[in-house]
């Protein structure tokens, strides 16, 4: 599409537009002028007393109509004030309001605007008073459907952030829970909150955080992915280096570690930094069942994320160099099964995946009530449709129908879609090279783990630098009696989050 010559994109900031005007004509005229072609955005004149002239700015939709025509406007019109002064005292100290914000900014007063907080101004004062009365529709807590669980809590986020941050406060009532707000976004001001527990989170980890978000200078940001990707570390790595929850549980549980997180208006995703390898390979079941159980499960997930990223490649591998590692019962089997086969495995490997991941994105992106049912019915169809057309073979269909089933053990998406990347280049160098090119493979990835960080944290930490304290709840889940320390993330912490000596005596169960 061609530019109009002559006209270029405005996304600076208001920032800089001088202060309010004594004279209510200018200030009328320029909010007039900067709302021009804004049907939505009411100025509504009026007499203070029935002497002095002044408007309301709202925009329709946003602001709360009702209560400001019985709380403010009504009052204002019925009053009976001799000058100026009455009127600013009557405006501080005789509205029914619980939050009033004085304004001499004109940037200030239109953010307050944006917001839906309507806005006074009067004839012969420069201050514009902003009233808390924004209303807007918005979505109920629900459970959140990208973190399904058995047990613990079954409410979510929502995209409204105060609600977000009231769901926080529940949990957490201790007054140590600080919010500090900001807001990015040179064209949506999108309202962004720094929460962390004081006294556990480390000061140089909550500086480092506000100092990321503050050098963001950006038009907008629509949803927490923008953030995420702007303060990582390591933007090329396939591994996330933020964790990304739309549980409250989840977020506490992180900021009693002493993290700090990140709630973006707008999305029901809060981020938390800084966050580690095995971190997000833990669900919030694991602390919700008993400690065996929950060890059970860790170790079934860890193995089940080994295969989900070597057993096709480990598959092309034996197949095409490696014949004398399988039995002989089994190779024969194997090979009957390729005979009609026109591919070498490695494009056998290839194809299979490439089509189940399709049918994987198919069915997240079809309505929910077809969408698991052409994920399964398509991957079930097209399966036997290729064996029988002697495409691709029967133990191939296996190997990538346990491939698929394992990386949904995986509990965090970004995760999972990390080791998904990173499943096809160890496949060409299986094809390529064999087991060698696997062994390759892997230590690139362990290397790669070892370099990086998230917010100064090893991402492989505690395993790597080894911090044997930590073990006990990494590859292993100990009852919470064990859990006496706290995660050293970096700099000073608060070490202990629970007195000693709470091991369950049985002796003294029938006092």
């Amino acid at each position: 599409m061609r530019r109009r010559k002559g006209i270029q994109p405005q996304i600076d900031s208001l920032d800089d537009h001088g202060s309010l005007s004594n004279k209510m004509d200018e200030n009328i005229d320029y909010f007039r002028s900067v709302y021009a072609n804004c049907s939505d955005v009411v100025i509504r004149p009026f007499l203070i007393g029935g002497m002095y002239q002044a408007y309301f700015i709202y925009i329709d939709g946003l602001a709360n109509v009702e209560e400001t025509d019985e709380q403010i406007l009504q009052p204002l019109m019925n009053a009976t004030v001799k000058n100026t002064n009455e009127i600013m005292n009557m405006l501080e100290n005789k509205i029914p309001v619980t939050n009033i914000q004085k304004f001499t900014s004109l940037s200030k007063c239109i953010d307050s605007i944006s917001t839906g907080n309507p806005l006074l101004l009067s004839d012969g004062i420069n201050t514009g008073y902003s009233f808390c009365l924004a209303k807007w529709e918005k979505r109920g807590i629900g459970e959140p459907s990208a973190e399904v669980g058995i047990k613990g809590p079954r409410e979510g986020f929502t995209e409204t952030i105060n609600v977000s941050t009231s769901q926080l406060r529940r949990i957490i009532k201790s007054p140590s829970l600080k919010m500090q707000e900001l807001f990015i976004g040179q064209l949506t001001k999108t309202k962004i909150v720094i929460s962390y527990i004081e006294g556990i989170a480390n000061h140089n980890l909550i500086e480092e955080v506000h100092n990321r978000l503050e050098r963001i200078k950006i038009d907008g940001i629509l949803e927490s992915g923008y953030i995420e990707e702007l303060i990582e570390d390591n933007p090329y790595s396939p591994f996330p280096q933020i964790l990304s929850t739309e549980r409250p549980d989840v977020v506490c549980s992180n900021l009693l570690e002493g993290r700090v997180a990140i709630l973006v208006d707008g999305t029901p995703f809060v981020i938390v930094v800084p966050t580690t390898f095995f971190s997000l390979l833990q669900s919030h079941e694991d602390y919700y069942q008993r400690f065996l159980v929950s060890t059970a499960v860790r170790w079934l997930r860890y193995l089940f994320l080994v295969i989900s990223l070597l057993l096709p490649s480990l598959y092309v591998a034996i197949l095409t160099f490696h014949h004398e590692m399988v039995p002989t019962a089994l190779l024969l089997s194997v090979a009957a099964s390729r005979e009609a086969v026109p591919f070498p495995a490695l494009v056998e490997a290839l194809m299979m995946e490439v089509t189940f991941e399709a049918l994987r994105e198919a069915g997240i992106r079809l309505p929910k009530q077809v969408g698991a049912a052409v994920s399964i019915v398509g991957a079930l169809v097209i399966g036997q449709a290729a064996v029988q057309a002697g495409l691709v073979s029967a133990p191939m269909v296996i190997v990538v129908a346990i491939t698929g089933i394992a990386s949904f053990m995986i509990p965090r998406y970004a995760m999972g879609i990390g080791f998904r990347i990173l499943r096809f280049p160890i496949i060409f160098l299986a094809g390529a090279l064999g087991l060698l090119g696997v062994m390759m493979g892997i230590i690139a990835i362990i290397v790669h783990l070892s370099t990086i960080r998230s917010f100064g944290v090893p991402y492989l930490s505690p395993l790597a630098p080894l911090k044997g304290t930590e073990l006990k709840d990494t590859l292993i889940r100990s009852p919470w009696w064990k859990l006496n320390t706290r995660p050293h993330l970096t700099g000073d912490y608060n070490k202990h989050r629970q007195s000693p000596g709470l091991k369950p005596d049985p002796t003294k169960g029938g006092e």
